[in-house]
């Protein structure tokens, strides 16, 4: 029998007459909208009227101890039998607030959490380059051993695969930043000028870190991905079982791709953004291509371009790196599997942003014709 109120109001005052089974299976659903009326019918203390209940259990008791407050009702109407259930539920101890008691340390706590965090992170990238190292001499000696095939799929995926966006974006930042600086050389008469900003700022900035970063998108992601993958299909545990080295199969071709890859694809965007800001340049301040073909070497030194493709390099091996280290730590499981590899494009970006600060510094006095 399902259990049922009524709520009634008259003249002498209003009262609540509950009948029917009240227990956990006889409640109406929802349960919280049930508590919810007989709170707010508990507002105006009226008379309690249990007579009519057939069954008592003690999840009913708690919902009507609760709605009335945890007090007795000053008019209550209820059976022996079912006020001792209540009587055991109001003699029931309450739980204690939770005391919230604010860490003066948790800040620094935190803090050295991550980094422990960085160290281990660290230390493992620090192992899997010396175990490269190894292999790396241990291919010296065998030549056959090397994975030519790896190493060209690789190269393939992550170098002639990404020319077309790496192009397109080169030619995009050269026609913006020389349609930029036209507007303010213009001020100045300094239109020829265009040219050293444009050569300077792609070949030696802007072309290393726009490679890096898409690289890292898009590389560094597939890698750490891939990696994963086969650690929650557990084919690394199986290639291990076979004797077949993960590093020497999985990591190094990697490595060595990006390592060949990346430079090449600096070199790639600097040229586009070059031409996109040549091009920008002839229609904004009507300068000639000759001109601008016979002004840059002038304007931007070889040093420029090696330590451009320089950058590419030390990016590439970095990327690679971080990449194949978290997909090695990928658990069994596809949360950990996203997360990782969204930490790894993180860090890659991050870390080429680093580098490229430090090359900033090392370099500052290379390459700047005075």
């Amino acid at each position: 029998m399902t259990a049922t109120l009524i709520a009634v109001e008259n003249a002498s005052g209003a009262r609540v007459e509950l009948a029917g089974d009240w227990t956990l299976t006889g409640l109406p659903r929802p349960i919280a909208d049930l508590e919810k009326r007989l709170r707010e019918l508990a507002v105006a203390d009226p008379d309690w009227q249990l007579q009519a209940v057939a069954k008592l259990d003690s999840a009913a008791a708690i919902l009507l101890w609760r709605a009335w407050g945890r007090r007795w009702p000053a008019s209550l109407s209820i059976s022996p039998t079912h006020r001792r259930v209540l009587e055991r539920v109001a003699n029931l101890p309450t739980a204690p607030e939770p005391v919230v008691r604010r860490d003066p340390l948790a800040g620094v706590l935190w803090l050295g959490r991550q980094v422990l965090t960085a160290i281990n992170h660290l230390s493992g990238m620090i192992a899997l380059i010396g175990q490269m190292l190894l292999d790396l001499a241990h291919l010296s000696r065998h030549p056959r051993d090397i994975p030519w095939r790896e190493f060209s799929a690789n190269l393939y995926r992550s170098g002639a695969q990404a020319l077309p966006v790496t192009a397109l974006i080169g030619v995009l930042i050269g026609i913006v930043l020389s349609y930029l600086s036209a507007l303010q050389l213009k001020a100045f008469g300094a239109d020829v000028f265009v040219v050293n900003l444009l050569g300077i700022s792609i070949v030696r900035e802007l072309g290393p870190v726009l490679v890096a970063v898409l690289v890292a998108g898009r590389s560094g992601s597939a890698m750490t991905a891939q990696i994963g993958v086969m650690r929650v299909t557990e084919e690394i545990d199986a290639l291990a079982t076979m004797g077949v080295s993960r590093s020497l199969r999985l990591v190094l071709p990697k490595v060595l791709a990006l390592t060949v890859a990346v430079p090449l694809l600096v070199l790639w965007c600097s040229t586009a953004g070059i031409v996109g800001g040549m091009v920008a340049a002839k229609l904004q301040m009507d300068l000639s291509y000759g001109f601008f073909i016979e002004a840059l070497p002038r304007a931007v030194p070889v040093a420029n371009l090696w330590i451009g493709l320089g950058k590419g390099m030390v990016f590439g091996v970095l990327i690679a790196v971080i990449a194949c280290h978290f997909g090695l730590r990928v658990e069994p499981n596809t949360e950990s599997l996203s997360s990782r590899t969204t930490t790894a494009v993180v860090t890659s970006i991050t870390v080429a942003i680093l580098v490229d600060a430090i090359f900033a510094i090392l370099t500052r006095g290379v390459g700047i014709p005075l």
